[in-house]
């Protein structure tokens, strides 16, 4: 048996989609564009390329696309300037400030400083504790995106045995509580956990955010298992060129599971969307409109 692919291209179109039709009926019915605004500091080309996805595809749903640059020696205090400006825009409803952040600057202050009603990341302790609580919350986007792309192949989770290992502030932990709101019985592992593998044996969806390339064997899966790979490892491959890989061992794991997502073009593909439909509900709650049909 080979696994599904869950193709996160398609996916992520087809949300998009959807975002620029809820867009469309907002302004319509409302007269409201929604507004993203995106800080860069610095020239990392990594961020670089983020930044200008998130400029085309912000666009392209029709909202409005604010980008800021700033130099990588700006200062701190010219740093928390322009995110209290942007809190006070009302043409803007989305804030992110792209990271990693130069050294020499304080990213938690930082993100502490953004609005957390504009708080398009899902970063801001405020919303980190409502999704630790079970209250509405604007939620991380690659967490959002797994979660979709699960439901794609399991509409409802309710009952699953998750694994989800990797405890980070952007990945992990946020998609744990999505999880629990989704009414999965939820096992948080790590890389100091004891016996993963089985661990992961007894799961029904497999989430590898752990940072380590193909640390997730094929022997590891349960068979049948859905395994959503969140990892973006480059490892070196021919002719001095690099490859990317995920942090599941992707051929071995095709051979047993009953699906999963690939690296590239799975759960990355699924962030800028998911940035797009948080910024369309943060709009959406300031102007204390129903929540959009997405």
């Amino acid at each position: 048996m080979t696994a599904r692919i869950i193709d996160g291209k398609i996916i992520a179109a087809e949300l998009r989609e959807r975002v620029a039709g809820e867009v469309a009926r907002v302004k319509r019915d409302h007269g409201l564009t929604p507004g993203l605004a995106v800080v860069l500091v610095g020239a990392d080309p990594a961020s670089e390329v983020y930044v200008r996805s998130k400029h085309k595809q912000t666009q392209a749903a029709g909202m409005a696309s604010f980008e800021h640059r700033l130099p990588a020696d700006v200062k701190q205090p010219d740093l928390l300037e322009l995110v209290a400006k942007l809190n006070a825009d009302p043409t803007v409803h989305g804030i992110l400030v792209q990271l990693p952040l130069p050294k020499g600057l304080d990213t938690d202050a930082v993100v502490n400083a953004i609005d957390p009603s504009k708080d398009v990341d899902g970063l801001h302790p405020n919303n980190a504790g409502r999704l630790a609580g079970g209250l509405p919350a604007l939620s991380p986007c690659t967490p959002l995106g797994c979660i979709i792309l699960t439901k794609s192949v399991h509409p409802s989770l309710e009952g699953m045995n998750a694994i989800v290992i990797g405890r980070s502030n952007l990945v992990g932990r946020p998609l744990v509580q999505l999880l629990l709101n989704e009414n999965a019985t939820v096992t948080i592992a790590h890389s100091r956990s004891r016996d993963l593998a089985k661990l992961c044996a007894q799961a029904d969806l497999v989430y590898a955010a752990v940072g380590r390339p193909e640390m997730v064997r094929g022997d590891w899966i349960k068979p049948g298992a859905t395994v959503i790979d969140v990892g973006i490892n480059r490892l070196p491959g021919e002719d001095g060129k690099t490859r990317l890989v995920g942090d599941v061992a992707y051929a071995e794991a095709l051979e047993v599971a009953g699906a999963i997502t690939p690296v590239p073009g799975g759960v990355g593909q699924m962030t800028v969307a998911c940035l797009l439909v948080n910024t369309l509900r943060a709009a959406c709650a300031i102007h204390g409109l129903a929540k959009p049909g997405v």
